[in-house]
């Protein structure tokens, strides 16, 4: 079996597939993972064939405040950001059919996905072959358990969370004018019912999503299709060859647990300020503290005797050894943290950081959620104390790390994989 993997987004967006590709490879099968150029060296890294998309998108968000103007600036922000990113797309659907037709991809016998490609479905209809969902979020099967998780929605009736996932068309509105006109004129497809709904191939059955999410913290709803399943966490296997820095490992071991601070790539709309929130914070607990700069969410250069400031580091070998973990909410973070049974404060900013904040905190692991927009020092430093002076919420926590490694996520998707081939 050939699987060619089409995947947009951050690290946690990546990562995912790329340890997905990798037991499939030991399986036997041939993969390869097509995703932004600036993960060339991750996926290829871990002996993974890669194939190149445009950054365009991507660059956009990474200027400092593009991130924090959405957060902040309300709906005007996000209509005029959702205005330029069709355009900046178009060279990410050229470059995916390029991967699939006559690159790395050629001769695939099914497509995965994770939605934010786009190009995905439309592909495997010109292929005439099988596509797969494959993501780190409930977000596209609409269920009653709960609301869309892709954006922040308030409270409602459990009756009326269904109804919600009509924020998904969204996404048809802001590139389905983009897409059409792609499939016209380079994959030479027609236009047909239900074609930028991914849920559906173009023999209009229902395709296979496969939620890389473990069941004990989101239990798979009731009212989902058969086709819809959680199949665990896909998480990468450690590497021998793989360390902390010798510094962050010496800082680590030189007095209690420190408590690990970061956003990722999520820079807000004023890095600095918010480092000065974060330091303040720090200060009035009296803690030890890791800082992350991410791509810009901390402006810090270095720390001093109680503050240790590190770039990317491999978060499977740091939570471990840290006494909590304050973050953004993204997926992949929110996993490791999950894994490492570390408790949690998170601070989301956008998009579906809000559920998984709420989620941890609903499962007992982590203080309530403290958003970005109301992210002070005390408010923080508050939260730090909640969660490090609470045994249950340590206990909890370390509970759940143990139940979710029980899981094998992976082995599961590859599973899901061969039958959707074979079928």
């Amino acid at each position: 079996m050939r699987v060619l993997i089409l995947t947009f987004g951050t690290r946690g967006d990546v990562e995912p597939f790329v340890a997905l590709a990798r037991r499939l490879m030991n399986r036997g099968h041939e993969a390869a993972v097509a995703a932004p150029r600036r993960f060339r060296s991750l996926v290829e890294a871990e002996g993974v064939v890669f194939g190149e998309l445009d950054d365009g998108p991507l660059e956009r968000m990474d200027v400092a405040a593009a991130v924090g103007d959405v957060a902040t600036g309300g709906m005007a922000a996000k209509i005029a950001l959702a205005r330029r990113l069709p355009q900046m797309f178009e060279q990410v659907l050229a470059d995916a059919w390029r991967v699939a037709s006559e690159g790395v991809g050629a001769g695939a016998d099914v497509v995965v996905h994770n939605g934010q490609v786009l190009a995905g479905p439309h592909i495997a209809e010109k292929l005439d072959i099988p596509s797969v969902l494959g993501l780190p979020l409930p977000m596209y099967v609409p269920t009653r358990a709960f609301p869309w998780p892709a954006m922040e929605v308030p409270t409602l009736p459990k009756a009326l969370n269904r109804a919600t996932y009509l924020g998904m068309k969204g996404t048809v509105l802001t590139f389905g004018k983009t897409i059409d006109r792609w499939r016209a004129e380079s994959l030479r497809l027609p236009r047909r019912k239900r074609r930028h709904d991914p849920l559906v191939d173009h023999h209009g059955r229902p395709v296979p999503v496969l939620h890389a999410v473990s069941p004990q913290v989101v239990p798979r709803p009731d009212d989902w299709p058969i086709t819809s399943v959680m199949t665990g966490y896909w998480q990468l296997p450690g590497r021998a060859d793989v360390a902390l820095p010798e510094k962050l490992d010496e800082f680590l071991g030189a007095g209690e647990p420190p408590v690990y601070i970061g956003f990722g790539s999520m820079a807000g709309a004023d890095p600095r300020a918010l480092t000065r929130q974060v330091i303040d914070a720090v200060e009035r607990t009296g803690i030890r503290a890791v800082l992350a700069r991410g791509w810009g969410g901390l402006d810090i250069d270095r720390g001093d005797d109680r503050i240790f400031v590190v770039d990317a580091v491999p978060h499977d070998l740091l939570f471990p050894r840290v006494s909590a973990v304050v973050h953004h909410g993204g997926a992949g973070t929110t996993a490791a943290a999950v894994r490492a049974g570390r408790p949690q404060v998170v601070c989301p900013f956008v998009a579906d950081q809000p559920f998984w904040a709420t989620r941890m905190h609903s499962l007992g692991v982590a203080a309530s959620p403290l958003s970005q927009r109301r992210l002070t020092g005390d408010r923080l430093a508050e939260r730090l104390d909640s969660v490090l002076t609470d045994p249950a919420a340590m206990r909890t926590a370390h509970e759940l790390a143990g139940k979710v490694q029980t899981d094998d996520g992976i082995f599961q998707a590859v599973i899901h994989l061969e039958r959707a081939v074979s079928q």
